[in-house]
């Protein structure tokens, strides 16, 4: 018996290209880049001094407390999570509505900042100046306790911990919550805030970000020749779900459906990805027949690419392993190129961001993919943005969402 489908009748996003998610769409759609200079003093003597910085204050509508309280982490997840509320139209009143209600929001590693504010406090002015906070903001599921006690959300508040696949994971446990019926509602997502002083220099020391600090715009480069890393970013992505029948009985407007999830772990090293990605080709063949999609379907494929030489060579076999040569002029976008890597927020984002081009029928250009490493064989989108030719209710496309660990994500998601 086929499931029912899963409606996503909100979303919330903060992005280095905007606050809301018509901002991001508009700077994404557009080719703009999120990744500048760090003008920190600490950044200064980094090999890395680049990062996606969300503009402006994204906190300035938050309560004086929550200013005060929370990690920069589950503060933007708060701030996603009531655009994405407001946008389902649900009410926050209802007692029936709440026990009802389960969050799922992961992250790669959490209150990242706090811990090493508090840590510098703890060496530099001693134990009793260290803030009696400090635990609270700082584990992972903060920002899915906080989110759950803005909203009022009584079902479960849970948080997917699997490094940069935690919030395309989300997704996956808000699916199974609504079709278990353990909720009616799942608020799901991820939010990340890493960039600070001990972000930069963990990832710094692995050699894993890119180091091109003269161009900033041009530093993230997914799939090209001269890739040398990822680019950290911050950022927040959350999506209310809700069975297609609950959404439709409250009139609710319906952006996309959720069809399924795919999942593996490549069971090879804790850092990098198993060379042939193999798991990874196995987790979008898991989403296509869960959801009962055919690679004809198929609008696009946006994939997770960071910008590193091994990561993305791995995920471009698997795709090619997937499409075969007769699928393989389907289009494949990748958006870190603007975005930087969001890490434990980036697979939501940038679902939010596959729907948007799903509703509008344009699949926004791979920016610095420019030329193209010889080795993959995609059909890269550059230059201009393609056009989507199939009928509204015909657009699917799988988002790709891998993390340190061997995590491997796959979600299929359809216009509405």
């Amino acid at each position: 018996m086929p499931h029912e489908r899963i409606a996503i009748t909100g979303m919330g996003a903060v992005s280095p290209l905007g606050i809301g998610v018509e901002s991001c769409w508009q700077h994404y759609r557009a080719g703009a880049s999120g990744i500048q200079l760090l003008p920190h003093a600490w950044a200064a003597s980094l090999p890395s001094r680049i990062a996606g910085v969300i503009p402006g204050d994204p906190t300035a509508d938050l309560e004086p407390l929550q200013r005060r309280r929370l990690d920069r982490c589950s503060q933007l997840a708060l701030i996603a999570a009531q655009e994405a509320w407001q946008h389902s139209g649900l009410p926050r009143d209802q007692a029936a509505r709440a026990r009802r209600t389960a969050v799922v929001v992961g992250c790669g590693i959490g209150g990242l900042e706090t811990m090493g504010q508090q840590y510098r406090i703890l060496l530099e002015r001693g134990a009793s100046r260290v803030n009696p906070l400090t635990v609270p903001m700082l584990i992972p599921n903060a920002a899915a306790g906080q989110i759950s006690i803005a909203i009022g959300a009584q079902a479960g508040a849970h948080t997917p911990v699997s490094a940069c696949a935690s919030s395309a994971e989300a997704l996956l446990w808000g699916l199974m919550l609504l079709r278990d019926d353990r909720a009616d509602v799942v608020i799901a997502g991820g939010s990340e805030a890493p960039v600070n002083e001990l972000g930069l220099v963990g990832f710094s020391a692995m050699r894993a970000l890119s180091t091109r600090n003269a161009t900033p715009a041009l530093a993230s480069s997914p799939y090209g020749r001269e890739r040398d890393g990822f680019v950290i970013a911050e950022g927040a992505g959350i999506l209310i779900l809700e069975r297609e029948s609950d959404a439709r009985a409250r009139d609710a407007a319906c952006e996309a459906y959720l069809l399924d999830v795919g999942s593996s772990n490549d069971a090879h090293h804790i850092v990098t990805p198993q060379p042939t990605g193999a798991q990874a080709c196995a987790a979008m063949h898991q989403a296509l027949a869960r959801s009962g999609v055919e690679l004809d379907d198929l609008c696009f494929i946006q994939a997770h690419a960071t910008g590193t030489p091994v990561g993305d060579l791995a995920e471009a076999r698997a795709i090619e392993t997937l499409l075969g040569s007769t699928h393989g002029q389907i289009p494949v976008t990748a958006p870190k190129g603007q975005f930087g890597h969001m890490l434990g927020g980036a697979g939501a984002v940038e679902t939010i961001m596959a729907i948007c081009s799903l509703q509008a029928g344009t699949i926004p250009v791979s920016v610095n993919a420019a030329p193209i490493d010889p080795e993959i064989q995609l059909n890269l989108v550059q230059g201009s943005p393609l056009q989507i030719t199939q009928p509204l209710h015909r657009r699917t496309a799988l988002k790709n969402a891998f993390g340190f660990g061997g995590h491997n994500v796959s979600v299929m998601i359809q216009a509405a």
